[in-house]
């Protein structure tokens, strides 16, 4: 899917931001002919691209459109021509191609066989120094456009471009460089910029037995989220999960975070099945033959078989049965109690962790304000966006990157297909 121009041209673009989709998009214009310059305040570029999965890189998830786009959080339908062009099948060729072989994992998500982020950083570094764009370490603080002309200022001077590409990214991981500055630009250009909040975030729970349970990493439970306000499960989904000192955290605590659009203290709550494998009836049979090989000793001793030493005494205090009773003398409601307890344990959320701790940003800007084709601005010609600094996420499993990759594809097609 290259596209090829028959002569060097002078168009010169800006690209603010050098992580996944400034650096996608840079080598592709450069490479058709585009004098490409991208500026990152950060000496390291992709810095926060090398941490991402855990240091892995999540790059993308081998899945169909459809399953796409069922994990497409916010504006699913603005994406659907940017992916349509290029979608996760197109990514995985491209990394193929730059010399990154891939591997695809549980749940469809695809890393590089090195299980290493700094290969797929440095493999779009790489394509764009080879392709002729300029990597600039220079701190943007001001883009201004008059008369088609653009001029974007920096931290010891400015320069003029023909277009200029925003990519700056998020306001999460602070430290990687993604402070909000591309809102802050878009807004000084005349654009509208959402709700700004964290999204798959760990969550701040009220209760303390997060922090009794802290660092207990749990497999294979089912996570469900209820909405108390009307009684409605807003997400259900089988997975891994972590207690921290402040609440929960992991894949699925993540992905869950996303599904909560109106955080209010105590306004949602989780249930873990710690055995959802078993159904209730089938559970019950299990305790019954749990209980059965420890008639004579303490409740309290009787659960070993069944749950992480962590976990045993707050399930016991939350049961309500007496740590100190036999077990041949725990009734049949006590068992049904136990029972629900293990297939819905509860947990009250209090918000979201800091923003700083947020994999991703949820808002930005307005995709009513953007062309979904080309990545576009409607209010500026020669203005684009690119990644998420735009109003669109999704939840955890690559298809964030894939959005990165898909709007810089657009956008970069458009700005060659200008020339």
């Amino acid at each position: 899917r290259q596209l090829t121009v028959s002569s060097a041209l002078n168009m010169k673009l800006a690209i603010i931001g050098g992580g996944a989709a400034g650096l996608f998009a840079g080598g592709m214009c450069a490479k058709n002919g585009v004098q490409t310059d991208i500026y990152d305040k950060n000496t390291l570029f992709g810095k926060k691209l090398r941490i991402t999965g855990k240091g892995r890189c999540n790059v993308t998830n081998n899945c169909t459109k459809d399953e796409f786009f069922s994990n497409i959080i916010t504006n699913p339908k603005f994406l659907y021509s940017a992916y349509s062009a290029f979608d996760c099948n197109d990514t995985m060729q491209f990394f193929e191609q730059l010399g990154v072989p891939l591997k695809t994992e549980r749940g469809n998500r695809v890393f590089p066989v090195s299980d290493s982020a700094h290969d797929i950083a440095n493999a779009l570094v790489d394509n764009c120094r080879k392709s002729g764009a300029r990597l600039i370490t220079k701190r943007v603080t001001d883009i201004k456009s008059c008369d088609g002309i653009f001029t974007v200022s920096y931290d010891t001077g400015s320069a003029e471009y023909d277009k200029v590409l925003i990519a700056t990214g998020g306001a999460s991981y602070r430290g990687t460089g993604s402070t909000g500055d591309g809102y802050a630009f878009a807004r000084s250009l005349g654009h509208t910029v959402t709700e700004i909040k964290p999204s798959l975030v760990p969550l701040v729970c009220r209760e303390r037995v997060c922090a009794e349970m802290m660092g207990l990493s749990l497999k294979n439970i089912e996570l469900k989220v209820v909405d108390t306000r009307n009684g409605k499960t807003v997400y259900r989904q089988f997975g891994e999960m972590l207690f921290t000192h402040f609440g929960v955290s992991g894949p699925v605590v993540l992905s869950a975070s996303s599904a909560i659009r109106q955080m209010e203290k105590g306004r949602y709550k989780l249930y873990i099945d710690l055995k959802p494998a078993l159904d209730e009836s089938e559970l019950d049979k299990r305790l019954i033959s749990d209980f059965g090989k420890n008639l004579n000793k303490n409740f309290s001793n009787s659960l070993g078989a069944l749950l992480p030493q962590k976990m045993i005494e707050p399930v016991i205090r939350l049961s309500g049965i007496d740590p100190h009773k036999k077990v041949n003398e725990i009734t049949k409601q006590q068992r049904r109690e136990l029972l629900s307890l293990l297939k819905a344990f509860p947990l009250t959320v209090d918000g979201f962790s800091d923003i700083n701790d947020a994999i991703i940003t949820s808002g930005g800007v307005s995709v009513k304000e953007i062309n979904q084709k080309t990545m576009c601005s409607k209010l500026i010609a020669g203005l684009y966006f690119a990644g998420e600094v735009i109003d669109c996420d999704g939840f955890t499993g690559g298809f964030n990157l894939q959005i990165a990759f898909s709007t810089a594809y657009a956008a970069a097609s458009s700005i060659i297909q200008d020339i």
